[in-house]
């Protein structure tokens, strides 16, 4: 794709999620929505194939099917009370409406069935995109009108969600396909506690698009798409596989770095409001997620060829690639955890 015309694609991505972002009027709300969805087709088309086309069919479906029942819950909202602001929803249909096409929207189970496949379609930049700007605009509005949500379905929806991407992932080599059913995983702890406090949400998302670039973009440094072409990182590029066995640690949660913040504040947030059983089977479900990141490491960092690599003459060509973000990303996606108090205040 020329430049000039992605940059007007992106653009138009843009400020469709700025749209949704700053309106507090329904129609702008679906018009920006609508905007997004059109202009991020080409960008999941960018090489085209086959694979790329049927990705991008399933996730216009999905997207369309999801536009239209927003609509329908606007629409039931507009007869009802007579206005198109946001904050005012009295109604339980028009609110359970909305957050069921929020949901297909984010790809949270039982509508996460697109996800895999079309992170999968698609090249590794346009999946990196799909799994962290796309998730924005969503989670604003379920940000906004989330005092007049059905909390039991959010939970249930949250469970499915955190079951779905633990198990999901298990038996995956594609490496898309994991940070697909991880990025349904990292939704559910979201929407868990969405019914109870809205900053620890936009924490953990933070914290998750951090997560996520810096996975993408270490995977394309080194023109990973499977754990086989993962495995060959250690001989090639020490320092990138040090680098991807941290992340991977700290999107499954582990103690001394930053992906263990949100889990440990989502936890504490669910037993302080009586959700005890529901905050031990997210802990539990979670090492589901954790098993597969180790899988991830041991394949990147621990598996040793049987003799060095002692040509003089390398002959793998060095990337060329743009890495001017990646050191920041690592750095958030690591070593938050020191400035917890900061972030608890500040969110």
């Amino acid at each position: 794709m020329k430049p000039p015309i992605l940059a007007i694609i992106m653009s138009t991505v843009i400020s469709g999620t700025i749209m949704v972002l700053i309106s507090s009027h329904w129609l702008t709300i679906w018009i920006g929505f609508e905007m997004n969805m059109l202009a991020i087709i080409p960008i999941l088309m960018k090489k085209f194939n086959p694979r790329a086309m049927e990705a991008s069919t399933k996730y216009f479906l999905t997207q369309a099917t999801a536009s239209m029942l927003l609509m329908l819950g606007i629409i039931i909202n507009l007869l009802l009370t007579g206005q198109w602001t946001v904050l005012n929803m009295p109604n339980p249909i028009a609110s359970n409406m909305m957050t069921v096409a929020l949901a297909m929207k984010l790809g949270l189970s039982p509508f996460h069935f697109w996800v895999p496949e079309v992170t999968q379609g698609v090249p590794m930049s346009s999946g990196m995109i799909l799994l962290t700007w796309q998730k924005i605009a969503p989670l604003s509005i379920l940000y906004q009108i989330a005092p007049s949500m059905n909390p039991n379905l959010l939970t249930t929806m949250a469970i499915m969600s955190v079951l779905v991407g633990g198990w999901g992932g298990l038996n995956q080599t594609q490496l898309r396909k994991i940070l697909a059913y991880s990025s349904i995983a990292h939704m559910g702890w979201m929407i868990a506690v969405t019914t109870y406090n809205l900053t620890l949400m936009l924490l953990n998302l933070t914290i998750y698009i951090a997560m996520t670039l810096g996975t993408f973009m270490l995977f394309m440094l080194n023109s990973s798409t499977t754990t086989l072409s993962l495995s060959h990182t250690w001989n090639k590029l020490p320092l990138i596989a040090s680098l991807i066995l941290m992340i991977m640690l700290s999107l499954g949660g582990l103690p001394p770095l930053s992906g263990f913040v949100p889990k440990w504040m989502i936890i504490h947030e669910l037993t302080k409001n009586d959700m005890t059983i529901v905050a031990t089977f997210m802990a539990m479900t979670a090492l589901l997620n954790l098993y597969f990141y180790m899988r991830l490491t041991y394949a990147t960092a621990l598996t040793m060829f049987p003799s060095t690599n002692t040509m003089k003459m390398k002959w793998q060509f060095g990337s060329t690639k743009n890495t001017t973000l990646l050191p920041p990303l690592i750095v958030i996606s690591t070593m938050l955890l020191p400035l917890t108090p900061m972030m608890l205040t500040l969110f």
